[in-house]
Parts: structure tokens; sequence; C-alpha cells
């Protein structure tokens, strides 16, 4: 588990911890690798917040950081995550519904970054 969750914004302290996980990617990518120790390791399986990021490389060797790209998970994985949605044991954060005709306004929110959770589209029932 996890000893600290912060947030993006929040000011991280220098070389404070052995790991990080982070799907948003963009412009705090240096910090938080900045916020790793000697030998610590920073997670990535998304880039909301753009895939291009900026790196001084110096703080990737000298510190002996460690990135790893996580994209696979294996079937198995996902139907436990899927049983455990159907269960009630785990909900999604679904910030907006729309229905499928509002796809256009779905796709421009999605595109302002302004909401946290899933943007969800809604079938018509036909």
């Amino acid at each position: 588990g996890a000893d600290h969750v912060m947030g993006r914004d929040a000011a991280f302290p220098p070389k404070a911890f052995s790991a990080a996980i982070d799907v948003v990617g963009g412009a705090g990518f240096q910090r938080i690798i900045e916020a790793l120790i000697p030998g610590g390791r920073y997670a990535t399986s998304g880039a909301i917040a753009g895939p291009l990021v900026e790196l001084d490389l110096r703080t990737l060797y000298l510190n002996d950081i460690t990135l790893f790209g996580c994209t696979f998970t294996p079937a198995e994985v996902f139907s436990r995550l899927v049983g455990m949605v159907n269960d009630g044991r785990i909900r999604p954060l679904v910030s907006r519904t729309y229905p499928l005709e509002e796809i256009h306004a779905a796709q421009a929110d999605f595109m302002s970054k302004k909401y946290p959770g899933k943007l969800v589209l809604i079938p018509p029932r036909d």
C-alpha cells in the first residue's frame, strides 16, 4: 500500500519518496522524478496531461532512477476487477453522463480536462 498519496499540485519534497505512480504525465513529470530518493522507481500508465515530458537525464542516471511503463494486465486481473465492480465493492468515479447524441459535448468536456472521473456515453434504448 501507499504511505502517502499526494495531488500533482502539492509541493513535493526533494528526494523523499521511494516510488511514484503517475497516470497523468505532462509538465509535472520532472518534479515527480526529483522527489524520488536515489534508487527510486517511477511507474506510469497514462498521459492525460500530455505524452511529451521534459527530463534532465542527469537526474535519472545520477540518482539511479528506474522508469516503468505499465499497460499489460492479465485477463484474470481484469475479470476480477469487473467482478468487484459488479459486486459493488468498488465504484468507478463517473463525473458525467451524456446521451449518445451529445458525443461532441462529451468530447469537448473530455478535452477540457475539467472532470476527474469518467465521462460516459449512454446509447439509445431502441
